[in-house]
């Protein structure tokens, strides 16, 4: 473990790096670098405080940069040291990017390598960090937001020993539904959440479906030479679970065309910003794994993809063209240049059929770890049913159901939200 001190007003960080194995299953193969940030407040310097491992929402996105010590950051540093993990292949640990990708000499060979990625790595990474960090004997709280839940309920799977509490927001993950019915929930979701976006925007329908045909009928390039097509447009509906989805997509079409010498014409700005709304091309794990977290003992096959068809909504040339939201579809690999060259591994990780099982339901009925889980209402993310099937089906969850927040409400009212948790896994509510 190699460690440096860092600090902004108001917080203190330690800056560790720990070389770990890259297969949990071969100590001795190759390795990998994991980087957490451990974040104190100045007035708790030198205490010993318990620890809070924090894991962000993906797969493939880094840990929160702290600014400053508001919002659920500021609370949990009230009672903890807070560690924040860039999961393996994110941020400053070992990245996995479109061109470090690039350096494997088949496909084959880059799969095997994105399968070390998924939620028991992550898992395994923590549990190697425990240890050389806080001691052998140490336990922590865990805080996961979406994604970052998936990986503690696999936690409470596997090492329930090393875990004081899991606090869990818009996470709880599906352990017992087939990928084909989460899909559809979700789909089913997604079209209610875009006929709310037109009921709130009615001006949109005409606005999009002009910006559809030109899309059609010209070869319009981003900045990055990709060529923006309609479903690649249609894929800015990621932002639709978001309390603040609806408005991003509205600002951004509102002001989408330009007159040029009395043609009018996409403008520069509403092309830089469609270049900047996803991340599905500058996070390769995200597009890649986002099916294959699901997968146990069975392939995932494009699931999204297939079911598509039975949505027509989505394909719909009259009315309101409908947006796509967290579904990742074959044709990225082809259309958007930084993903072109992972097709290949894609489909062979889409194919694999013997995934290692991440929740092992025997151990999850016999949990003895506080739970406490904000599941949100209208989650187009994670589908509230297999949520509450989950937590009715592991001992010690607490629930607490609202649709006061979207899936993004730890970053929107995190101190109030995480408090609430805290007080439900202490008893105290």
């Amino acid at each position: 473990m190699r460690t440096t001190r860092q600090s902004i007003p108001g917080l203190n960080f330690l800056e560790h790096e720990f070389e770990l194995p890259l297969d949990h299953q071969r100590p001795d193969g190759p390795k990998l670098t994991v980087f957490a940030r451990e974040v104190t407040k100045p007035a708790n310097e030198g205490k010993a405080l318990p620890a809070l491992l924090f894991l962000q929402g993906g797969p493939g996105f880094p840990s929160p940069r702290p600014l400053d010590g508001g919002g659920w950051l500021g609370r949990a540093l009230e009672d903890f040291r807070v560690v924040l993990l860039d999961q393996r292949g994110t941020g400053r640990s070992t990245p996995v990017t479109h061109e470090s990708l690039g350096g494997f000499s088949s496909a084959s060979e880059m799969a095997e390598h994105l399968a070390l990625f998924r939620s028991d790595s992550i898992v395994s990474d923590a549990e190697c960090i425990r240890r050389q960090l806080l001691g052998e004997e140490s336990t922590w709280t865990l805080l996961g937001q979406s994604y970052g839940g998936f990986c503690g309920t696999h936690y409470l799977s596997v090492a329930p020993e090393s875990l004081d509490a899991v606090l869990i927001t818009g996470g709880l993950p599906a352990i017992a539904a087939p990928l084909e019915e989460i899909y559809r929930q979700t789909y089913s979701k997604l079209i209610e959440k875009n006929r709310l976006y037109y009921d709130r925007y009615p001006g949109d329908v005409d606005r999009i479906r002009k910006i559809a045909a030109f899309l059609d009928e010209n070869d319009v390039r981003l900045s990055n030479g990709d060529r923006l097509t309609v479903r690649g447009f249609q894929t800015l509906g990621l932002s639709f679970g978001m309390s603040d989805g609806f408005e991003r997509l509205h600002y951004l079409v509102d002001e989408a065309f330009v007159d040029v010498q009395g043609a009018s014409r996409l403008s520069y700005g509403f092309l830089r910003g469609v270049q900047n709304y996803n991340a599905y091309d500058t996070n390769p794990i995200f597009s890649i794994l986002h099916e294959p977290i699901y997968g146990q003992e069975a392939a995932t096959n494009w699931c999204a993809a297939r079911l598509r068809s039975e949505y027509k909504q989505f394909d719909e040339t009259d009315g309101p063209l409908y947006f796509t939201c967290e579904m990742i579809f074959p044709w990225m690999f082809e259309e958007w240049g930084a993903l072109r060259g992972l097709r290949e591994a894609a489909d062979l990780l889409a194919a694999r059929d013997d995934w290692p099982r991440l929740y092992d339901h025997e151990r999850l009925a016999n949990n003895t770890v506080p739970v406490a889980a904000a599941v949100y209402h209208d989650d187009v993310y994670v589908p509230v049913a297999h949520s509450l099937d989950t937590a009715a089906r592991i001992p010690g969850v607490r629930t607490w159901v609202t649709n006061e927040y979207e899936h993004n409400g730890l970053r929107v009212d995190g101190a109030r939200i995480l408090g609430r948790l805290l007080d439900m896994v202490r008893g105290n509510v």
